[in-house]
């Protein structure tokens, strides 16, 4: 059961006074949570101290001493997911790749770890008034961008300004709905207020998901500059991406590397043979069966229990879907425990049709959904659908989409379901048709519950794939970004979560995990929850031998 009795101070972030981050060495963070941000060991406001692993020494696939750890080399990454339309935006990726070289380039106010919880990053300070309608946020001293101007409230402004620019929002825009845009006041160089239209507890979670990263006044994604690890040196889209050591970076000694080269690679046989044949020192988003090849041509494979997903989206404004029993059968149809086993190995999570698998307010009261043919065959008769024919549109856009496609479309035939299988390029995929196939997959990082929410299943939603529109998840919705009390909103959340159950368009049979492979020649990286790839694609930590 999840704590009760939550104040406003739970959704906050206390201020780090500067003598204790002179402490921390200029490169440590603190570990956050409680109430509003669901982790539960650090409740009323309290903070539980953690030096990052860039203080120190990192850990790593080795476990490398700090004596070890070899500075300078190039870095190569062969990545799939991306395509001729990916960006150098900080807050306006899509793809996988997208997110590879904004995550090296810009960094957020708030940065999830990976064990998923959220840490100040930027932000030295986010802290909400009693209401929670208010947020004051103050961003860490001496922190340059790559053109070497100073990190101030004025770029902090400048960022949620652009996100949420009326004319052209961008992805962040809707999660962060509440806040009062023109209301945004600077108090200082380094101090912003951040009024809200109502309570708005969830902010902190928000601001740790991947749409917000900070960005310069005057910003020029043609020419992007960030506070990252990284600075930009070339990057031609679908093809490649150059990054260069940035010197003067904040979290010192980091990084470590002096180069970082992102190539897009049509497929995972591609990037095997890379990996394999040593063009690329690393790859991502492999599928089990590619687990003994890396390991037998002498690399290898780091498993991460992953908190993204990939979901099977039904538009449900469209036939077959629009009927409710029809989207019930579909879900009934998936053997989770098989597929999960035929295309990981069994790593992953079973999945049960909703999102934010690692948030405390997460439902696991929810029954287990398991494959019902009988239940199944029913429904669809019932819903006039007997003997349905249908066609699911895939891509390699991550983990194991195309091959759970298949998967799919085999457990289905026991119901006399006919799914046939289109498969598209990442590019064709994510063109003018993405958000508009009747049947398909994606794939999405992990969030926690309500920020996914504004992000896929509002009818405001960026991304809402499904088409879903329900005035009562609406409605809970909003009324859950103004409930203060923790115990309350988790009720609210719940109700939400038993309509994605029941009504919803997603198909989640599982959490997949993260499967990367990597040369022996490199280090630091770890495992984490929250569904990226090599470190969340924050290279900084990486070293070559």
């Amino acid at each position: 059961m999840p704590p009760t009795g939550m104040t406003p101070e739970d959704a906050s972030f206390a201020p780090l006074s500067r003598r204790r981050f002179l402490q921390l060495g200029a490169a440590g963070s603190l570990a956050l949570g409680a109430g509003g941000l669901g982790a539960d060991r650090l409740r009323e406001g309290r903070l539980r101290e953690g030096r990052l692993r860039a203080g120190g020494a990192p850990a790593s696939s080795g476990n490398p001493s700090e004596a070890r750890i070899r500075r300078g080399g190039t870095f190569r990454a062969g990545l799939t997911g991306g395509s001729s339309a990916d960006t150098l935006d900080g807050d306006d990726a899509i793809t996988n790749m997208d997110f590879a070289r904004v995550n090296n380039l810009y960094e957020p106010l708030i940065y999830m770890n990976a064990d998923a919880t959220p840490e100040l990053w930027l932000a030295e300070e986010v802290t909400p008034n009693s209401t929670a309608t208010s947020f004051t946020i103050r961003v860490r001293p001496d922190i340059t961008f790559h053109n070497g101007k100073t990190l101030g409230a004025d770029d902090v402004i400048f960022t949620f300004q652009r996100i949420l620019d009326p004319k052209a929002p961008l992805e962040g825009a809707t999660p962060l709905a509440a806040v009062d845009l023109a209301g945004i006041k600077k108090l200082d160089d380094r101090t912003l207020r951040v009024p809200c239209k109502t309570p708005f507890v969830t902010f902190p979670q928000v601001l740790s998901i991947w749409y917000y990263l900070i960005v310069p006044v005057g910003y020029d994604v043609h020419k992007p500059v960030g506070t990252g690890p990284f600075r930009y040196k070339s990057f031609t889209p679908g093809v490649e991406s150059v990054f260069t050591r940035y010197d003067d970076y904040w979290r010192h000694p980091l990084p470590y590397l002096d180069e970082v080269v992102i190539s897009d690679f049509p497929d995972e046989t591609s990037q095997l043979n890379g990996l394999a044949s040593g063009e690329v020192d690393a790859v991502n988003l492999l599928s089990a069966t590619s687990i003994p090849g890396v390991k037998s041509s002498g690399a290898k494979v780091l498993i991460s229990p992953g908190g993204g997903f990939t979901p099977f989206t039904m538009r449900v404004d469209e036939a077959p879907f629009n009927d409710v029993r029809v989207r019930q059968a579909m879900r009934l149809l998936v053997d989770r425990h098989q597929m999960l086993e035929l295309v990981f190995a069994g790593h992953g999570t079973i999945g049960n049709d909703v999102f934010g698998i690692w948030a405390p307010e997460y439902d696991h009261a929810l029954p287990q959904r398991h494959q019902d043919i009988d239940q199944a065959k029913f429904l669809l008769k019932k819903a006039g659908h007997e003997g349905l024919k249908t066609q699911i549109v895939t891509a390699d856009i991550a983990q194991g989409t195309t091959l759970a496609a298949q998967v799919f479309a085999e457990q289905a035939k026991k119901a006399g379901v006919t799914v046939g299988i289109d498969t598209v390029t990442v590019t064709d995929f994510y063109g003018s048709s993405y958000l508009k196939w009747t049947f398909a997959q994606d794939f999405w990082y992990y969030n926690y519950y309500l920020p996914q929410v504004a992000a896929a299943t509002l009818p405001t939603s960026p991304f809402n794939e499904c088409h879903f529109d329900n005035s009562k998840y609406d409605g809970l919705y909003a009324k859950a970004l103004r409930t203060l009390d923790r115990s309350t909103r988790f009720d609210l959340e719940h109700e939400m979560m038993e309509i994605d159950y029941d009504e919803g368009g997603y198909i989640i049979p599982y959490f997949p995990p993260v499967i990367d492979g990597f040369s022996s020649k490199v280090h630091g990286l770890v495992a984490s929850k929250t569904g990226l790839s090599l470190n969340s694609f924050n290279f900084s930590e990486i070293w070559m031998e």
